[in-house]
């Protein structure tokens, strides 16, 4: 089967598309052919070697594919230990999920990592409140597209993107957004807080790091939540926090990552069908590029050039 194998760690150069044996599924395991795998920065980092846990040399990339089973089943799950890059790709079948027939590859597939993140985000980490007002940083990416939306169908008063560019921020306009704002950190409070009528805000989803993470801080309201997800900015020193800070204005930070979280009751299933529907009824658009799986490498050198928007799939 072709497919994308990493032999030595480096930038998207070390992408090569090759011949390998297909996998052989083990018990508890399903063999997909796949019709479509996401692309997520952990790929970037598992490919330089990174990432948290370093991946054993060569592998294929590919956190999450969708496909079909022998028996015909659309079914959408992670392979968070890799293997998705691939015309075909073994999955944990207790994590298969099937997929509506009004959900396309794509769209089903930026909902797994991205939207089960910004469901998450705001559910759980922000516990968002009917009325509040809600930042998202990296406001054209796969989560952030997804958030705009999410935000607004749960509730929220006043919806603020954050985004690099002008095509950026026309796009996050158009997904719902009340406003679209800069992302340099120089000044960054001070527009978010003039976004939101002169007024300190409630809630920042925040993926970017460094310098962005600290001026955050200055634009929350009291009792105001900063959910950090990421630390897209790759800048050398991880930020510092300073407790008192946090109580001298009754601030809360929280972390979240979606691994873990996918471990708990009802945490998987049961929002991955709600947004599930929410798509297959129109209320919710995925914002998505395609790429062959021969274009691997263009993938990845966009994706870290900050010219994607949405979430990127790649195509066997």
């Amino acid at each position: 089967m072709r497919a994308i194998q990493v032999s030595r760690y480096g930038g998207p150069e070390v992408l090569e598309h090759v011949e390998v044996p297909a996998p052989v599924p083990a018990a508890g395991e399903l063999l997909v052919e796949v019709g479509a795998a996401g692309v997520n920065y952990a790929d970037t980092h598992r490919t330089d070697g990174s990432y948290t846990t370093i991946t054993q040399l060569p592998f294929i990339p590919g956190s999450e594919v969708i496909g079909r089973t022998a028996d015909g089943r659309r079914v959408l799950a992670p392979t968070f230990e890799g293997g998705g890059y691939a015309e075909l790709a073994v999955v944990p079948a207790a994590d298969a999920v099937d997929v509506p027939g009004p959900v396309g590859d794509a769209e089903a597939l930026a909902l797994l990592v991205q939207g089960l993140t910004a469901w998450h985000l705001l559910r759980n980490s922000a516990r968002l409140s009917r009325g509040e007002s809600v930042v998202v940083n990296a406001a054209a990416g796969g989560v952030g597209t997804l958030a705009i939306q999410l935000a607004r169908l749960f509730g929220a008063g006043r919806v603020i993107a954050v985004a690099s560019t002008d095509e950026k921020r026309k796009l996050a306009l158009s997904l719902g957004a009340d406003v679209a704002i800069g992302s340099d950190p120089d000044g960054y409070a001070g527009r978010v807080v003039a976004a939101n009528n002169n007024q300190p805000v409630d809630v920042i989803l925040e993926s970017t790091g460094g310098s962005t993470f600290n001026a955050a801080l200055g634009a929350l309201a009291g009792f105001g939540r900063l959910v950090t997800y990421g630390n897209a900015a790759r800048e050398g020193r991880r930020p510092l926090l300073d407790p008192a800070l946090l109580a001298d204005h009754n601030l809360t930070v929280a972390g979240f990552w979606l691994r873990p979280a996918l471990q708990l009751p009802g945490m998987y299933r049961e929002p991955l069908a709600e947004l599930f529907n929410l798509v297959a009824t129109g209320k919710l658009e995925p914002v998505v590029a395609e790429y062959p799986l021969a274009e691997a490498r263009q993938a990845h050198t966009d994706l870290l050039a900050r010219r994607t928007t949405g979430k990127l799939v790649l195509r066997p």
